[in-house]
């Protein structure tokens, strides 16, 4: 058996992250009305932190708080999301997806489970579990910022 490179481990998570990034783009033609990947990222992040913030986001994804504001704003255009004041501090705003915000974005979920289901097939419960506490620790151990 030839021994791995160095990079052998970077070059299979690239190849499956391709993969599943070639796969989310045709969802997102197929199926998002012509949402853009990005867009299609920040109506995820609202979909699983329902009122979080556009601040939250920029921390969270590490973009710059402009390209949020109009990722959101987009959005908003189209109805997919909305927003509303902080009761504690109405500067603050609020942001959640609309029911068609979150219909869209239970379509694109399905197709993940689509791909992930096609990408794991063969494998057993106990080798999928420990593929996620592996990739757990890679994460993990990604620097911060």
């Amino acid at each position: 058996m030839p021994r791995p490179t160095n990079t052998e481990v970077m070059d299979r998570l690239h190849a499956v992250m391709h993969g599943l990034r070639r796969h989310l783009q045709q969802a997102l033609r197929e199926d998002a009305d012509g949402l853009g990947p990005m867009e299609a990222r920040c109506l995820n992040y609202f979909a699983h932190h329902d009122g979080h913030t556009q601040s939250d986001l920029v921390q969270h994804a590490g973009r710059d708080k402009a390209q949020i504001a109009r990722l959101v704003k987009s959005l908003h255009e189209r109805g997919l999301l909305l927003s509303r004041p902080d009761p504690a501090d109405g500067r603050v705003l609020r942001v959640s997806p609309t029911p068609a915000g979150l219909a869209l974005h239970r379509r694109l979920q399905q197709h993940r489970a689509r791909f992930e289901k096609t990408l794991t097939a063969g494998l057993s419960a106990q080798e999928r579990s420990t593929l996620l506490a592996l990739l757990d620790r890679l994460e993990g151990n990604l620097p911060s910022g």
